[in-house]
Protein backbone atom coordinates (compact mmCIF):
# COMPACT_ATOMS: atom_id res chain seq x y z
CA UNK A 1 0.00 0.00 0.00
CA UNK A 2 1.34 3.20 -1.19
CA UNK A 3 0.66 6.34 1.41
CA UNK A 4 0.77 9.54 0.52
CA UNK A 5 2.77 11.96 2.70
CA UNK A 6 1.79 15.37 3.53
CA UNK A 7 3.80 16.82 6.11
CA UNK A 8 2.16 18.60 9.05
CA UNK A 9 2.20 22.36 9.24
CA UNK A 10 3.82 24.19 11.81
CA UNK A 11 0.78 24.83 13.72
CA UNK A 12 0.31 21.27 14.09
CA UNK A 13 3.55 20.56 15.26
CA UNK A 14 3.33 22.64 18.40
CA UNK A 15 1.80 19.69 20.56
CA UNK A 16 3.72 17.40 22.28
CA UNK A 17 5.72 13.74 20.98
CA UNK A 18 2.82 12.43 21.70
CA UNK A 19 -0.04 14.09 20.17
CA UNK A 20 2.36 15.02 17.47
CA UNK A 21 2.39 10.67 17.08
CA UNK A 22 -1.45 10.51 17.30
CA UNK A 23 -2.07 12.87 14.60
CA UNK A 24 -0.07 10.76 12.11
CA UNK A 25 -1.97 7.67 12.89
CA UNK A 26 -4.91 8.68 12.89
CA UNK A 27 -4.45 10.55 9.32
CA UNK A 28 -3.60 6.95 7.98
CA UNK A 29 -6.23 5.01 6.03
CA UNK A 30 -8.21 2.30 8.39
CA UNK A 31 -6.90 -0.51 6.41
CA UNK A 32 -3.52 0.53 7.40
CA UNK A 33 -0.97 -1.99 8.67
CA UNK A 34 1.60 -1.88 11.29
CA UNK A 35 4.38 -2.33 9.08
CA UNK A 36 2.51 1.36 6.95
CA UNK A 37 1.91 3.16 10.20
CA UNK A 38 5.46 2.48 11.13
CA UNK A 39 7.08 3.69 7.94
CA UNK A 40 5.25 7.18 8.03
CA UNK A 41 6.23 7.17 11.73
CA UNK A 42 10.03 7.09 10.32
CA UNK A 43 9.46 8.87 7.27
CA UNK A 44 7.89 11.96 9.32
CA UNK A 45 11.30 11.65 12.15
CA UNK A 46 13.64 11.80 8.92
CA UNK A 47 11.66 14.83 8.01
CA UNK A 48 11.72 16.73 10.96
CA UNK A 49 15.04 16.20 12.02
CA UNK A 50 16.12 17.31 8.16
CA UNK A 51 14.43 20.27 8.82
CA UNK A 52 16.01 21.13 11.91
CA UNK A 53 19.88 20.39 10.39
CA UNK A 54 18.31 23.16 7.19
CA UNK A 55 17.50 25.26 10.48
CA UNK A 56 20.71 24.81 12.24
CA UNK A 57 22.36 25.69 8.71
CA UNK A 58 23.69 21.67 9.18
CA UNK A 59 23.99 20.89 5.49
CA UNK A 60 26.11 20.77 2.37
CA UNK A 61 25.45 21.78 -0.91
CA UNK A 62 24.39 19.26 -4.17
CA UNK A 63 27.98 19.64 -5.51
CA UNK A 64 29.54 18.93 -2.27
CA UNK A 65 27.21 15.92 -1.75
CA UNK A 66 27.92 14.95 -5.78
CA UNK A 67 32.01 15.24 -5.10
CA UNK A 68 31.33 13.19 -2.26
CA UNK A 69 29.46 10.57 -3.96
CA UNK A 70 32.11 9.79 -6.41
CA UNK A 71 34.83 9.57 -3.64
CA UNK A 72 32.63 6.81 -2.60
CA UNK A 73 32.33 5.03 -6.15
CA UNK A 74 36.13 4.81 -6.31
Amino acid sequence: MYICYRPLNREELWGTAKEHIVEIIRRQPDDSSYDDIMRELAFDLMVQRGLKDSDERRTISNEEMERRIKTWQK
